[in-house]
């Protein structure tokens, strides 16, 4: 994994959004082998708006996170993302057993959701429901994806 892209060229009056994945919280986290987050921005019927991202494997695990500290360029300007447009983060593992690299949760934001600072959001079980019909929630216990957002704007 690691296909992250640089930032588009700004455009006058256009936003552009960086999303740094800080770390995400998981009750065993220090199990996870090889942890990555690929990065999608779909429509409503979940079809891609912009490429597929994927992190570099994860710096480093510690009690029940799964630090990145990762910046990712999203690859549209913000006023030209559709309104059900969702921003969708899978996390990713690698299962030795089966011999594979398996989906354990995602999390996703959506446009009303874009701002400027740190947010958290929900992670939710796999598979990973693109048109968010039938959502279930990871766990009870707060566990989240941290992100901190940075909005550019010529």
């Amino acid at each position: 994994p690691g296909t992250l892209l640089p930032r588009l060229p700004s455009e006058p009056g256009m936003t552009l959004l960086t999303i740094n994945i800080e770390k995400i919280g998981l009750k065993d986290a220090g199990q996870c082998i090889d942890p990555y987050i690929t990065v999608s921005v779909k429509d409503l019927n979940g079809i891609d708006l912009t490429p597929v991202q994927d992190t570099p494997v994860a710096l480093r695990k510690e009690d029940m996170y799964v630090h990145f500290n990762v910046d990712i360029e999203i690859q549209k300007h913000v006023e030209k993302l559709s309104k059900g447009a969702a921003i969708f983060f899978e996390f990713k593992h690698y299962k030795p057993k089966k011999r594979f690299t398996s989906t354990k949760c995602f999390a996703f934001m959506e446009m009303d959701e874009i701002k400027p600072g740190a947010i958290v959001i929900e992670l939710y079980k796999k598979p990973t429901d693109f048109k968010r019909k039938k959502l279930q929630l990871l766990t009870k216990k707060p566990l989240y994806l941290h992100l901190h957002q940075t909005l550019h704007k010529e």
